[in-house]
């Protein structure tokens, strides 16, 4: 038996020895593997490639002087809607004002209206700002909402109560229903059944005078902020009295104070890392700032700790607790797509490095029978818009890792492009096949679906110069 093991080992590692001959004298053949397992296409170029350069004004990395504005240099400036800041799609532009300097005296895009034509070549437009404007462009919109450290270096024992940030049980209720409505649709954390026993376990220690666990206090806060940011100024005012921005700093600084409670920074808790990220999909919205992306930086190590990039079924866990898992790791993967592209300069998270699978596409409800299904079904259910979401934000990643072959000639762009499609391909025949476009959630999954096709395209485009 031994001799037969023996043999069957020496055979095993001459095949590996064959192959790595093999490899050695394939060096010079037109191809290799690139970080995912593929191989990279050496081809020649197309004739419509050729002259496609990177723009040398965007770089991956930032330096910064010791007399930089922070200010500026987190948020740049406003120009009505759009914000400009050094940071575009995760690169660093340094030179933005020679490059909008380049682009206006290009004579080909020239656009300049007719009052402005008849002022002398080298005389300057005129431009009046007052002082006040100047500070509206440097400001952040009413839509930003800055993160505090207080709750990572509190010593869990904060002064503040519970009862100082906590409103009526129906005013509660109706932030809930909000939060049902216009974030847990698109941005999915929780198994509603689930969370909705947890809810009433809350108000049950509530009106019974006993304090709630601190990570049971941190999800129902997370959840009401939440359902706070995502509604109108005008609708806060009508049915509470108050302005939006005085009911949000109430709830934020209330789910800080309950994350230092449970001591986020140090905990074992699924819930309290779930309460943390949901604190942090409202804020990373239209304006997002360094401290954003140190916080899902922070939310990622603590989930990798708690192991939550291996599938929850390596753990033998439960379904509802697999799915949950599965759940936050994919929100934390959004968040760190879309905290680099605004500040850069590249994804933490790594393809190759985790193996948690995509959340099953079936109903909250399906999880909780007798025997819940193990494998996705081919309808539309509570779970399908988010799907989608999570798989194009895995191929956003996937363009991350290969944009830098693409600079180095290493994979022509056609071949990238080629990826896109066959995305869009798997997408209709998995998913785009089931929409009804006569309901309204499943339309706008067909719009998210088209949304992400074009952002992948201005991805790979977008730094190229010809």
């Amino acid at each position: 038996m031994k001799l037969t093991e023996i043999k069957e080992k020496m055979g095993s590692l001459e095949r590996v020895l064959e192959q790595d001959v093999a490899r050695m004298d394939n060096r010079q053949k037109p191809w290799r593997a690139d970080p995912e397992g593929e191989q990279i296409d050496f081809a020649p170029e197309p004739e419509d490639e050729k002259h496609l350069e990177p723009t040398p004004l965007a770089v991956s990395d930032a330096v910064y002087d010791d007399e930089a504005d922070d200010d500026l240099a987190d948020l740049g400036f406003a120009m009505g809607r759009m914000r400009l800041s050094d940071r575009i799609g995760g690169f660093f532009r340094p030179k933005m004002a020679e490059e909008m300097t380049a682009s206006l005296n290009d004579e080909k895009a020239d656009r300049q209206s007719s009052s402005h034509e008849s002022l002398s070549p080298g005389q300057p437009i005129p431009h009046f700002v007052s002082k006040s404007s100047y500070n509206k462009f440097l400001a952040p919109g009413p839509t930003y909402i800055a993160p505090s450290s207080s709750f990572f270096f509190s010593s869990g024992q904060n002064s503040a109560s519970l009862i100082d940030f906590l409103p009526s049980k129906p005013i509660a209720d109706r932030l809930l229903n909000q939060y049902w409505l216009a974030v847990h649709p698109l941005c999915r954390t929780v198994h509603r059944p689930s969370f909705e026993r947890r809810y009433r376990a809350f108000w049950a220690d509530v009106e019974t005078g006993v304090e709630p666990p601190g990570s049971l206090q941190a999800i129902i806060f997370s959840a009401l902020f939440s359902g706070v940011v995502s509604m109108p100024d005008n609708v806060i005012l009508m049915e509470f009295g108050t302005t939006k921005k005085d009911l949000v700093d109430n709830f934020q600084m209330g789910t800080e104070t309950a994350l230092g409670r449970a001591n986020v920074i140090r905990t074992t808790k699924v819930e309290t890392l779930q309460a943390l990220v949901m604190y942090m999909i409202p804020l990373c919205r239209g304006e997002i700032s360094r401290s954003h992306s140190a916080l899902v930086g922070t939310a990622l190590r603590i989930a990798e700790c708690m192991g939550l990039h291996r599938d929850g079924t390596e753990y033998g866990f439960g379904p509802i607790e697999t799915h949950v898992r599965r759940l936050i790791w994919y929100q934390i993967c959004f968040l760190d797509i879309r905290t680099c592209e605004a500040q850069g300069p590249r994804p933490h998270i790594r393809a190759d490095e985790f193996d948690t699978q995509f959340p099953l596409n079936v109903d909250d409800e399906e999880l909780e029978i007798l025997n819940p299904p193990t494998a996705s079904g081919s309808r539309w259910t509570d779970m399908t818009l988010s799907l989608i979401r999570m798989e194009g934000n895995e191929m956003f990643r996937l363009i991350w890792v290969d944009r830098p072959l693409l600079e180095k000639k290493k994979i022509s762009l056609t071949a990238m492009l080629g990826k896109i499609e066959n995305f869009r391909k798997t997408m209709q025949d998995k998913y785009l096949c089931l929409i009804d476009d006569n309901v309204p959630v499943q339309h706008l999954g067909r719009q998210v679906c088209e949304i992400m096709y074009l952002r992948m395209h201005i991805m790979i485009l977008h730094r190229s110069v010809g």
